[in-house]
């Protein structure tokens, strides 16, 4: 048999080649597919927060909302510029017998080193400041015939008012603003 079976494979490999006469190996299983992957949709990016618009100069900033009154205090004038809703946000008061203006900003954050810059068309200077009659506001003393008062009458119609804890306030020079400083002269 072994003689038959080496004659065999040798007359074959003679005729059709050895790769013919060697049978086919099983086919292997193919490997199972792998499952399908889903694919996450893609998420919208997030909305762009609204910021406030930037200027290059204050005096193109919009105008702080709201309105200044006139009005006598106990020895003095004063003028409010209050907001929308009311409430004071600035005021320039007048106590005629010291010879001096007062400018008080409500609504200002407390800082270790409290500071009011006001900014005109031809003037910026930083003053000191004290804590006001109440913890949110802070007052800056000047004299009655400091340059700045004037600056701050007669600029472009505006004028700037920055505290370092709170949003500036870009104010009207309307004649509330000159009378009372007129009132302290």
């Amino acid at each position: 048999m072994k003689l038959i079976y080496g004659q065999f494979a040798a007359a074959c490999a003679l005729t059709f080649g050895l790769a013919a006469c060697i049978p086919p190996s099983p086919e292997p299983t193919p490997a199972p597919s792998p499952a399908p992957v889903s694919t996450p949709s893609p998420t919208p990016p997030p909305a762009p927060v609204a910021q406030a618009p930037v200027t290059e100069n204050w005096i193109d900033a919009p105008q702080t909302s709201g309105n200044w009154s006139y009005g006598t205090v106990n020895g003095g004038t004063i003028a409010r510029f209050s907001g929308r809703n009311g409430g004071p946000l600035f005021a320039i008061g007048c106590m005629r017998g010291s010879a001096r203006v007062a400018l008080t900003r409500y609504q200002a954050g407390s800082s270790a080193t409290p500071a009011m810059t006001i900014r005109t068309e031809t003037a910026t200077r930083t003053l000191a400041a004290r804590q006001g009659d109440s913890a949110s506001s802070l007052v800056a003393d000047v004299q009655a015939r400091d340059p700045l008062l004037d600056a701050m009458a007669l600029t472009r119609g505006r004028f700037a008012v920055e505290t370092s804890n709170s949003s500036p306030l870009y104010l009207p020079a309307w004649s509330e603003v000159t009378r009372v400083i007129e009132d302290c002269r």
